[in-house]
């Protein structure tokens, strides 16, 4: 193991993912739920993801977020080597990375002094004690007073049956010689084996043996981060609020909307018990013990100042939501731990209809009736589920949209250029929303043959298989393998009717395209189609 690593997962890189719950805008709505106010919308506003990995999700929301001036960090060369890459494609001028240490980023010259948000994924369980104290120095130095700091991390109670299993995997990695894929496959099928002789352990751990099963079908890269590093910390609540109150960060909330509706996540019983807990660290430690939490998103915050409750609601009042999803009426799948259903039909439908017309703020919603006679409780709980199960996306003011619709627009393009040869970079960025969307290969295929010029799905399907068929690339369809041409264009046709039909006019309402915007005419040209 070479020193530079200090045991940290290097010979196989990171996956290529994306975390909604990092955008501003999403951390912006999280403050708004709690009634905190909040300058993300402000000017000369700075961001930093400590541990960014292959840095998309920080590519992304800089593209996303021209405002803002994005910093990222991580120790790994290769990864730092490829997010400047695609930052340079994607023509960013906000981005910028940088290779260093937990140890000596603070050093770094060109950072700025303070930083409005302060975002680390996951990384905090897979580093050292020693590197989790650099990032709580970086944190109480670099954080702005009133500055808000993402932190997600695997949190026990829900890890503790498991901690074992891990152990066994990385014992077992390490007797092998070999490289780190191939260890961790053969780790993988001796814990297999253990489960199926028999062992104790797992015959009094019965969920180890759906969790054993679920890590064949993950990316190893996963895998090797996830595991394999030399530390890995799942952790109790309070030690977490224990440890960042040493940056004087104190716990606002939940990055998940749903976490923010109790009612929704526990039975009555479980919920009476949850309300006798005063105390918000000793709250959410009951929380997690009740929902034996596994993992955590958590936003802390340096300096709380809250809202008037008339301030609270004009907040609210501010608020431009869009659609997350197509929605052509029915109901949705809204349920709680129990089953029963969360929102009634004839609640949520005036809204999501009135949505398919556009983003549109919650008081411009309210102006139009779309909430009926439901009181402002009622309203706030049906948004907050509908953005958790994102029905419903929270956007960015209209200000500033057609410079992030240009930026957007560039780094869009660098995404699906790239899908010509990779299936690895699998969101897009909306200006609208300041944040990213799923997009699949076939998906991103479709949007370029759009911005060549092909107007039907048929010619984006064939496009794509011009594409993909000199590459060997064949589609599945229920477990089998479509060999011929004629069946490979088949299901890609069909699958761009659906795109056309489904998905285009969500691309249309979020901002996302690859077409330049139509010059507009000048004042000369217009007098000559005047006369």
């Amino acid at each position: 193991m070479n020193d530079w690593t200090a045991g940290y997962v290097a010979e196989l890189d990171y996956t290529h993912d994306f975390f909604s719950e990092l955008a501003p805008s999403h951390l912006a709505f999280c403050a708004t739920l709690k009634g905190q106010k909040h300058g993300l919308f402000g000017e000369n506003l700075s961001y930093c993801e400590l541990g960014c990995g292959q840095g998309f999700s920080a590519n992304l929301l800089a593209a996303a977020n021209p405002h803002i001036e994005f910093h990222a960090m991580d120790f790994n060369p290769s990864h730092i080597n490829g997010a400047r890459e695609l930052a340079t494609e994607a023509k960013l001028k906000n981005m910028h990375f940088h290779e260093r240490s937990f140890e000596d980023f603070h050093a770094e010259p060109s950072l700025p002094a303070f930083f409005d948000v302060i975002a680390l994924h996951g990384v905090y369980s897979w580093v050292s004690k020693e590197n989790q104290g650099y990032i709580l120095d970086f944190l109480a130095k670099r954080l702005k007073p009133g500055g808000l700091v993402y932190i997600s991390y695997n949190a026990q109670p829900g890890w503790a049956a498991a901690m074992p299993l891990r152990r066994i995997l990385t014992d077992r990695a390490a007797q092998s010689p070999g490289p780190l894929h191939q260890r961790i496959r053969e780790a993988i099928a001796w814990a297999q084996e253990l489960n199926l002789a028999g062992a104790e352990y797992f015959a009094a751990n019965p969920a180890l043996s759906k969790r054993l099963r679920g890590l064949d079908g993950m990316s190893q890269n996963y895998l090797a981060h996830e595991f394999f590093n030399k530390d890995w910390t799942p952790f109790h609540f309070a030690d977490i609020a224990n440890d960042l109150s040493q940056a004087k960060l104190s716990f606002l909330a939940s990055a998940d909307p749903i976490d923010h509706v109790d009612e929704v996540c526990l039975p009555p019983n479980q919920l009476e018990m949850l309300e006798s807990e005063t105390d918000p660290v000793r709250r959410q430690s009951l929380r997690d013990i009740l929902l034996n939490a596994q993992f955590r998103t958590d936003i802390f915050i340096k300096g709380q100042v809250r809202h008037t409750e008339r301030g609270a609601i004009g907040a609210w009042f501010g608020i431009p939501l869009a659609l997350g999803r197509r929605y052509n009426g029915g109901p949705l799948n809204l349920v709680t731990r129990d089953g029963e259903p969360t929102l009634q039909r004839e609640q949520y439908e005036p809204l999501l209809t009135e949505l398919k017309d556009g983003p549109k703020t919650v008081r411009q919603l309210l102006d139009l009736g779309v909430f009926g006679t439901s009181t402002w409780a009622e309203i706030t709980r049906m948004l907050t589920l509908l953005i958790g199960a994102n029905h419903v996306l929270p956007c960015l003011p209209t200000e500033g949209l057609s410079e992030r619709a240009e930026q957007c627009r560039q780094f869009n393009l660098a995404i699906c250029k790239r899908a010509e040869d990779s299936e690895t970079l699998r969101f897009l960025a909306s200006p609208v929303t300041g944040n990213g969307v799923a997009f699949d290969r076939f998906e991103q295929l479709f949007l370029l043959a759009r911005s060549e010029g092909l107007s039907s799905p048929k010619e984006w399907a064939d496009l794509a298989w011009r594409i993909l068929e000199p590459q060997g690339q064949r589609l599945h369809v229920d477990g089998r393998i479509l060999e011929t041409s004629e069946e490979n264009l088949a299901v890609l046709r069909v699958r761009a009717n659906a795109f056309a039909a489904n998905r285009l006019p969500l691309c249309e309402s979020l901002g996302i395209t690859l077409e330049p915007p139509s010059p507009e005419p000048d004042a000369q040209s217009q007098t000559q189609a005047v006369a």
